[in-house]
């Protein structure tokens, strides 16, 4: 909507925005950031967190909130940076867009000051986002092995972290004579419990796929029909796999499937599956190509300003480089982040 709203402000009176080379870049940047973003933190995207909770189950290994980021951030951030080429190489601005870009913003200005309720979610988000990051923070200054680093991991785990931040919401008012709070449960009804199952049914499945030693046929089957024995091999198989079949399911559907195969695959050539479980998991977030890849991609779609030929043209070559990057960004740091 923002997008939108830029659009139709920036475009001269007699023309269509929708019709704009400019929305083209736009719209897609909003779209293909959206998911970035997403894959730079833990718990920005499913597929992380699915990924996360599978390679601590299956390889005993825990990756920090801090670690991810030091891991994630930087290939999220060159993503960025290359699409952003991409895109304002393609679709340049017009000269009347040019002309019009910074009218919107005139109308922005007696916006105000921030709400009571604006600023409790923004206590509540940094606060929740500070229990993240300092454990994995410390744990790199004092050592993971340090006594201090397990007694914070074990009392405030992530799950506890989010839960503060929750609790917070209930209880930072935004107006204290009327008892009133920035978060009330008819507002926490509300919640998408359809997403929540789909994530929990997810990680179950992936359970279920060892239990029944589904995983380890399937790995055994791949080895033998791909040859790819090493590290290297196994982790650009899954990081493609991990784009392709996001590309017709959603990522998180990808994830489900693909991380705990991944890790069967890897143990099965007796390699150390964490690098192949990070492929596939980062690679299910490299969906560009169509609208049910991932739900920024449905919701620009949705937009009319992106016909679905387009979001193909442009998302083939993105699908591309992702997959590159977040390969040679998987070998190349998560040794040197997580050990």
């Amino acid at each position: 909507p923002v997008g939108l709203s830029l659009l139709r402000g920036m475009a001269p009176a007699r023309r269509d925005f929708t019709r704009l080379r400019y929305s083209i870049a736009l719209m897609l940047m909003a779209s293909y950031a959206s998911s970035l973003g997403g894959l730079a933190t833990k718990v920005g995207t499913p597929p992380n967190l699915i990924g996360a909770r599978m390679i601590e189950e299956h390889i005993h290994v825990t990756i920090p909130f801090f670690q991810w980021m030091l891991l994630a951030f930087p290939l999220a951030f060159l993503m960025f940076l290359l699409m952003w080429a991409y895109l304002s190489w393609r679709c340049p601005a017009d000269a009347d867009i040019v002309v019009h870009a910074f009218r919107p913003a005139s109308g922005e200005r007696g916006v105000g000051r921030l709400t009571a309720g604006e600023r409790n979610v923004l206590i509540a988000a940094l606060v929740t986002m500070l229990l993240w990051i300092v454990p994995g923070a410390l744990a790199i200054v004092w050592g993971a092995d340090d006594p201090r680093c397990k007694t914070l991991s074990a009392v405030l785990p992530e799950s506890v972290a989010a839960l503060v931040g929750l609790a917070l919401l209930f209880v930072l008012p935004t107006d204290w004579k009327r008892r009133e709070f920035t978060l009330t449960w008819d507002d926490a009804v509300k919640i998408d419990w359809g997403t929540i199952f789909l994530f929990g049914g997810g990680l179950t499945l992936g359970d279920l796929m060892f239990s029944t030693g589904l995983a380890e046929a399937i790995g055994n089957g791949l080895v033998s029909l791909t040859h790819a024995e090493s590290m290297l091999g196994i982790t650009f198989l899954f990081t493609l796999l991990a784009a392709a079949v996001s590309e017709t399911t959603s990522n998180t559907a990808s994830a489900n499937m693909l991380v705990p195969i991944a890790i069967a695959v890897a143990k099965a050539a007796r390699v150390n599956p964490l690098l192949p479980a990070l492929g596939a998991c980062l690679g299910s977030s490299m969906g560009f190509m169509l609208p049910v890849s991932t739900p920024p991609n449905a919701i620009v779609y949705g937009s009319g300003c992106i016909p679905i030929a387009t979001m193909v043209r442009y998302g083939l070559l993105l699908d591309v480089i992702g997959v590159l990057v977040i390969f040679f960004g998987v070998v190349a740091l998560g040794s040197l982040v997580l050990g």
